[in-house]
């Protein structure tokens, strides 16, 4: 572990599409799992994981997020436009201090060790991003196709059976190259995976991904087992 980060930037902007009905008043991260809500998890963890600077983006229904957050120690930046996950970290560059930082979605659901610290241990300068991921087979609420094949170096190539679980580090000076204001972080990703500077780390932990109305009881169910 080289001069790992403390910043984080979660992503709340998104409209949530796939979670309709339930996103029709309310943005997807202030939805509950077991009678908290995503967001709130996302930032124990974050917390729990050595963090001391969050800056979380918003959009659609914002001002939901923001008074959700007012007395909470985050800062809020909201998009008058979708940005995207690339566009959104490049907006709120200005925010963090250092040149090394965390993202994370705020839609998933965790048991196990802080993925936050287990990309903390793995990280190393000599990567531009390091993506927390783990093989398909063995997370709930994805299926196939997946999304990179890892080599046992941690380089990660596109294709294969390997799930990226949303929560990365990444130097900032990556998004820079993207002239576009909207873009994604894949074509980021891209850039990287053709310098080699692209890794993964592997979770070894229990991971949900609550994108769909039907998958909430998954994650509820994830967090009564005890994790061995």
């Amino acid at each position: 572990m080289r001069n790992s980060p403390h910043e984080l930037m979660l992503f709340a902007a998104g409209f949530g599409s796939r979670m309709q009905p339930l996103t029709a008043d309310l943005p997807k991260p202030l939805i509950s799992v077991a009678g908290q809500s995503l967001l709130d998890r996302t930032l124990e963890l974050a917390k729990a994981g050595g963090i001391s600077k969050i800056v979380v983006n918003t959009h659609y229904l914002g001002h939901k997020i923001r008074d959700h957050l007012k007395d909470k120690p985050v800062n809020v930046v909201h998009e008058t436009k979708i940005l995207d996950t690339g566009g959104g970290l490049k907006n709120a560059r200005s925010h963090f201090e250092g040149p090394v930082i965390f993202t994370s979605n705020g839609d998933a659901i965790w048991s196990g060790p802080n993925p936050f610290e287990v990309l903390a241990q793995h990280w190393q300068d000599d990567c531009e991003a390091l993506l927390l991921c783990a093989p398909v087979d063995q997370v709930q609420g994805r299926a196939a196709p997946s999304d990179f094949s890892v080599a046992g170096c941690g380089t990660v190539t596109r294709g294969g059976d390997w799930v990226y679980l949303g929560v990365q580090i990444i130097k900032l000076d990556a998004v820079e190259s993207i002239a576009t204001e909207a873009f994604s972080l894949n074509l980021v990703w891209d850039q990287l995976i053709a310098r080699g500077t692209l890794r993964a780390a592997a979770y070894t932990g229990q991971w949900c991904d609550i994108g769909r109305p039907e998958n909430i009881a998954l994650g509820a169910e994830i967090l009564d087992r005890p994790h061995v």
